[in-house]
């Protein structure tokens, strides 16, 4: 009788159950697999269904709470993100030693300043630092680019997605050409000097003049945002992993990974559950940037960076 009281003590199985629940093992299946999972042995599906809820539930919170402050972040990647149907912006940090943060995320049916804005100076309530200089990696969408100006100003340089543009450019040109212009463009790109990925982009500018003046004026919106880690002089080191917002692709197909058995969607609380059990669970094992050791360079630039901008400022005040 003991035994089995114990057995039944829920506090004792929940870390596990909650990795088990998430990782794939549905509320369902639960009293097929029970044999297997001793610990639990004996519990309901409703059971678990309730302990995953309350597990997920400090999860939640404590993500939300969490103190960002204890992080040195010197990037921080920004995407919107298709989750259960609705809209999840998700913040990536990496640190100055290369690790990847899960800054937050808010679940949103719009992605215009006001709600970004609202979302990053949450982002800084509970402790990022930017002082120092941040890197902002995102894609094209007006309303984040305008929020990170309002919330960050001067301490952040924008490093606009390089796969979005490209993408965006070919999507006016017909099928039968997109694959030879997006070799061009990353060729482009890949250029390591600033000056020749400049003058690389100005000469498939002028080709494109001939097929499509759409095209050319797609390439042309926040070019040189693209160019952001080629200007710092920092793109050879850094470019594979901060030229894009890829981080965040990845990200968000480890979570598809976790979620995938949920059939229905209720409430938002239970996507926002979900979706910081997942990110918390993922996070541990995401592995280090590739050209970490690059990153106190980065630092460095953007410091510098930062204090001509401030100088500039100050000389327009006076």
């Amino acid at each position: 009788m003991r035994s089995y009281q114990a057995l039944q003590t829920p506090r004792q199985a929940d870390t596990g159950l909650f990795r088990k629940v998430l990782l794939g093992l549905s509320c369902r299946d639960y009293a097929a697999a029970a044999e297997a999972v001793p610990a639990t042995f004996g519990l309901s599906a409703s059971t678990v269904s309730r302990r995953f809820i309350q597990a997920s539930a400090a999860q939640l919170q404590a993500f939300q709470e969490r103190d960002l402050g204890v992080y040195d972040v010197v990037a921080l990647l920004l995407d919107g993100k298709t989750f259960a149907k609705d809209r999840m912006v998700i913040a990536l940090g990496v640190t100055l030693t290369g690790e990847k943060i899960v800054l937050g995320f808010v679940q949103t049916a719009t992605e215009k300043e006001r709600v970004c804005a609202t979302f990053l100076r949450h982002l800084v309530d509970r402790g990022l630092r930017t002082a120092l200089g941040l890197l902002v990696v995102l894609d094209g969408a007006k309303g984040r680019r305008a929020a990170v100006t309002s919330v960050f100003g001067a301490q952040a340089a924008v490093q606009r997605c390089q796969w979005h543009k490209r993408e965006n450019v070919v999507a006016y040109l017909p099928k039968g050409l997109q694959d030879t212009w997006r070799r061009k463009l990353q060729a482009a790109y890949e250029r390591g000097p600033y000056a020749e990925a400049k003058a690389a982009l100005s000469r498939c500018r002028t080709e494109l003049r001939l097929l499509n003046e759409s095209a050319v004026r797609s390439l042309d919106e926040g070019l040189e945002e693209t160019l952001t880690l080629h200007r710092l002089g920092l793109f050879p080191q850094l470019g594979l992993r901060l030229k894009t917002t890829n981080c965040l692709e990845s990200l968000n197909s480890l979570v598809a990974q976790r979620v995938g058995k949920v059939a229905r969607w209720r409430t938002s609380d239970q996507k926002q559950r979900w979706l910081a059990a997942a990110l918390l669970d993922i996070e541990p094992r995401l592995r280090r940037i590739k050209g970490f050791r690059a990153l106190p360079l980065l630092r460095a630039a953007l410091e510098r960076e930062g204090q001509q901008e401030g100088t500039v400022v100050a000389v327009h005040a006076a």
